[in-house]
């Protein structure tokens, strides 16, 4: 009697996208996008400035509501499963009179889901040393790390990372880099835009590149240098 062959089992997606659209002031940022990213997968977004890349990270994020098309992020609405997603954009939302822990204690009180411990976020990002320093006074990549604070006090099961190398120095572009890898291990789902092509590749199992606001190609990370033409400026 032979073996019963089992079927694979469907992949789970935590983003499906169909014909998403984005209108801004008379133009269409964003047009006719179709996606699907699996649970557990990277998708890196690449694309000159101007091509949609902001707009589509922020319309997985709900920051954005489409002007067309449909988004669902874990098999359901999009906006119920905000608690589960989170995004470092370039805005970084930081109250700039409040100190580094108190900006996370303010996050953590208006979240739905329990997050880690505050003070092992600040840790984790190198900012416990100035965990009682006003942010007023931080740098823009000491800023930047706080926004990776609060990405990871969240734990997310989706990440959202818009330009994540932006302000960073070498050693907070290596912090990035061991970022995405220690998110992909704990199972969450990463998204995230950058000009640094080659960087971004090695990090995704898929990319995506965008051109006026429409999927100009999509395929493996691997091949994403030669079809991207290296850094856009």
């Amino acid at each position: 009697m032979s073996e019963a062959v089992l079927a694979p089992s469907p992949r789970v997606l935590a983003v499906s996208a169909r014909g998403l659209a984005r209108r801004h002031t008379g133009r269409w940022a964003l047009r006719g996008v179709d996606l699907d990213v699996a649970v557990g997968d990277s998708l890196l977004v690449l694309g000159a400035n101007g091509s949609g890349k902001t707009t589509l990270i922020r319309l997985l994020g709900t920051a954005l509501t489409p002007s067309a098309g449909t988004l669902k992020l874990f098999g359901g609405d999009a906006e119920a499963a905000r608690p589960r997603v989170g995004m470092v954009s370039h805005a970084d939302h930081h109250y700039d009179d409040l100190s580094a822990r108190e900006n996370l204690l303010v996050g953590a009180s208006l979240s739905p889901r329990p997050g880690s411990s505050v003070d092992a976020a600040l840790a984790a990002v190198g900012l416990d040393s100035r965990a009682n320093d006003i942010v007023r006074t931080f740098s823009a990549g000491m800023r930047k790390r706080l926004s990776f604070a609060r990405l990871l006090w969240k734990k997310p099961e989706l990440v959202l990372l818009d330009e994540p190398y932006a302000g960073l120095d070498p050693a907070g572009g290596r912090f990035v880099d061991q970022l995405v890898r220690d998110l992909r291990a704990a199972g969450s789902t990463v998204v995230f835009s950058t000009h640094q092509v080659e960087r971004g590749a090695a990090l995704c199992d898929e990319a995506v590149l965008l051109e006026a606001g429409r999927v100009k190609w999509r395929g493996n990370a691997a091949d994403a240098l030669e079809h991207a033409g290296g850094p856009q400026e």
